[in-house]
């Protein structure tokens, strides 16, 4: 069990990553990377027993993580009178909260805001060094999802890194 909830783990990251460079390239998180990145999560934490979060854990995450990106997705869309975050971004944390459980999703969502912070400042000075025009970081449009892929990696190493190390570490002869 501890083999294939390891395998979930990899496939995870492989899903996440994925969509960091869909989201870049595109802007959208599509649902067929994202259930599966969900579906993973409960399958990991269902073949360690529940070791980490409780099922109710689990759900609450997935509760906090949709119901909070939600929220702020409604309050800026009314403020830009235009979609201001994807519903993709959305049920990435939702599908997050299922692997980390409420207070790890919440930590993930604000690292991964850091992140795209810190990816939208860098990418006004290039596109002002380019354009040798000025900038605003008001109407600045990047793809939120590879802030929140970073979270939720962050997130995720430090949550699971004994697992990670115990389960590698088994693995050698």
């Amino acid at each position: 069990m501890e083999t294939l909830a390891l395998l979930c783990l990899i496939s995870a990251l492989g899903l996440l990553i994925l969509l960091a460079i869909i989201d870049f390239k595109t802007y959208l998180l599509p649902n067929i990377y994202v259930a599966p990145f969900a579906i993973l999560g409960v399958l990991f934490h269902f073949l360690i027993d529940f070791y980490y979060l409780s099922t109710g854990e689990m759900l609450a995450g997935a509760a906090v993580g949709f119901g909070v990106l939600y929220v702020i997705r409604a309050a800026g869309n009314k403020y830009y009178g235009q979609d201001s975050l994807g519903l993709g971004d959305v049920k990435l944390l939702g599908a997050a909260g299922l692997w980390l459980g409420p207070e790890g999703v919440l930590f993930a969502m604000t690292l991964g805001a850091f992140a795209g912070l810190i990816h939208g400042i860098i990418f006004a000075i290039h596109t002002k060094i380019k354009t040798k025009q000025p900038f605003s970081l008001r109407r600045l449009t990047i793809p939120a999802g590879p802030g929140f892929v970073i979270g939720i990696l962050l997130v995720g190493g430090w949550m699971y890194q004994n697992f990670i190390i115990q389960s590698v570490y088994d693995l050698i002869p």
